[in-house]
Order: structure tokens, then C-alpha cells, then sequence
């Protein structure tokens, strides 16, 4: 496991518990102890957890997590292959709904190799990469700007998605449990993707290992509402991600295509 990836899954488990100790930690992440103080010294200093006696913990609500800013940092390689293999799904000419998120940034950026498309993008991060690309014809959803994140959620951005049709919708996730679907920590968010997956008639939802066995705050929907879901190999390691083999199975009983790259 890279270090970024160890930073994130560290951080999720600090967040998912009142308190971790180093030792369990350590256990879970196959690492040393000495590895894992030094990756709760990084996470200190970006304000994402509070050290204490023996262990961590975090500093914010798990649905704050550290902000688009400090996850957009993370795992970069990995993102950026699981957004060429996701803009690679995509067909040319499609009208695409474009979720929020730090992997859909990197979807975003593999689009134009797909155009001619329309592309309705739920985020100002989205909107950024894609402004002025030759191929694209860009909408930004109106709605709110959720702070910290860019995502564009409320009222006005249900109102615009429900009036619209999409052929696919890429959608990114917080979580993908094998009992309890998908699911998001905010619920702000979790109602734009329910939006989305009404209006769309294919979803691809793109999400790294470190989602996989994740119930997060809010459900979005079953396993079956998604048609594809694209993630890293890492997944199928049990060493590394516990709950991933369990995870791919379900989603795979569910009808649901998976392709790790």
C-alpha cells in the first residue's frame, strides 16, 4: 500500500471510531507502529486528527473529512488511471452527467479524448477542467456551492438535473457497502446523486479501494442502481482492504459490472 493510500485509510478509520490506538492501527494496516505515529504526525499537522495518549482522534466529522483541498492531494496515480479507464466508458457524442469529487476531476480531464460531448458538470472543480476544451459543450448545474467542497447541491440544482436526460452519468461515491448499497456522508450530496441516477439511463460510478465496505451517513441507492463501477486492483487484496473481495462479489451478484485497473 502506497503511503497515500495508507494516509487515507488511516485517516477513515481514525474518523470511523472515537478513538484508535496506535496498536490497532498498526494491526489493521499490516505496518509498524513507528510507521503509523509518523502518519498520524502528517495528519496532525493538516489538522485532520488530535493526537492522544496511545492513539488518535479525528478533529472534524467524518462528513467534513479534510476538504476537496487536502483529499485532492492524495493518490493522484491512482486517480488519474481510474479516470482515463472511466472516461474511457463513455461513448462519444453522450450527453454526460459529471458528478463532484477529487477522482471526477481526473475524469474530467481524460473527456476530451471522448468528444464530441455535452457534459453537465455538478462541481466548480468539474467545470474548471473542462471550460474551453475543444469537443465539449459545458453546463454548469446551478445550486449551491458546498463549502469546502464545490460540490453543487440544494433546490436549485435538483430542479435543473430532474429537467434534463443524461446517457450516462458518472457518479462518484463515499461509499459502497455489500448490505447497504451506496452511500454518502452528506446528504446534501447523497440527493444530487439520487437525481442523477433517475435522469441518467447508464450510470458508471468510479471510487478508489479505500470505499469498499464503507457505509457512509446516507443512502443513495442498492447495489443494482449502478450499471458499471470502475476501481483500483487494489481492492481485491484482503491484506490491504479487508472488505474489498466481499464488496466486488455483491456488486457483482448484483448484476453489476466491475473493472479494476
Amino acid at each position: 500500500m502506497g503511503v497515500a493510500d495508507r494516509l487515507d485509510l488511516t485517516l477513515r478509520l481514525v474518523q470511523g471510531s472515537d478513538r484508535v490506538s496506535v496498536a490497532e492501527l498498526a494491526q489493521r494496516l499490516g505496518v509498524s507502529e513507528m510507521t503509523v505515529r509518523r502518519d498520524l504526525g502528517t495528519l496532525e499537522s493538516q489538522g485532520l486528527v488530535r493526537r492522544v495518549h496511545g492513539g488518535a482522534v479525528a478533529t472534524r466529522p467524518r462528513e467534513e473529512g479534510g476538504g476537496f483541498a487536502a483529499r485532492e492531494k492524495w493518490q493522484t496515480s491512482t486517480k488519474d488511471r481510474l479516470g482515463a479507464a472511466t472516461a474511457a466508458l463513455v461513448e462519444p457524442g453522450s450527453r454526460v452527467l459529471l458528478d463532484a469529487g477529487t477522482t471526477t476531476v481526473h475524469v474530467a480531464a481524460h473527456l476530451a479524448e471522448r468528444a464530441p460531448l455535452t457534459v453537465a458538470v455538478l462541481s466548480l472543480q468539474t467545470a474548471v477542467a473542462l471550460a474551453d476544451r475543444p469537443g465539449i459543450e459545458l453546463l454548469v448545474l446551478g445550486g449551491r456551492s458546498r463549502p469546502g467542497e464545490g460540490s453543487l447541491v440544494g433546490p436549485l440544482a435538483l430542479r435543473t438535473i430532474e429537467s434534463l436526460s443524461f446517457d450516462c452519468f458518472v457518479m462518484s461515491i463515499g461509499g459502497v457497502h455489500a448490505e447497504h448499497g451506496w452511500s454518502e456522508f452528506s446528504l446534501d450530496d447523497a440527493a444530487v446523486k439520487q437525481a442523477g441516477l433517475a435522469q441518467s439511463a447508464r450510470t458508471v460510478t468510479v471510487a478508489d479501494a479505500t470505499k469498499l465496505g464503507v457505509r457512509a451517513f446516507s443512502q443513495v441507492a442498492a447495489l443494482p442502481a449502478v450499471d458499471c463501477f470502475v476501481t483500483d486492483a487494489a481492492a481485491e487484496d484482503p491484506l490491504t482492504h479487508p472488505n474489498g473481495p466481499q464488496t466486488l462479489q455483491a456488486l457483482r451478484d448484483a448484476g453489476v459490472e466491475t473493472r479494476l485497473v
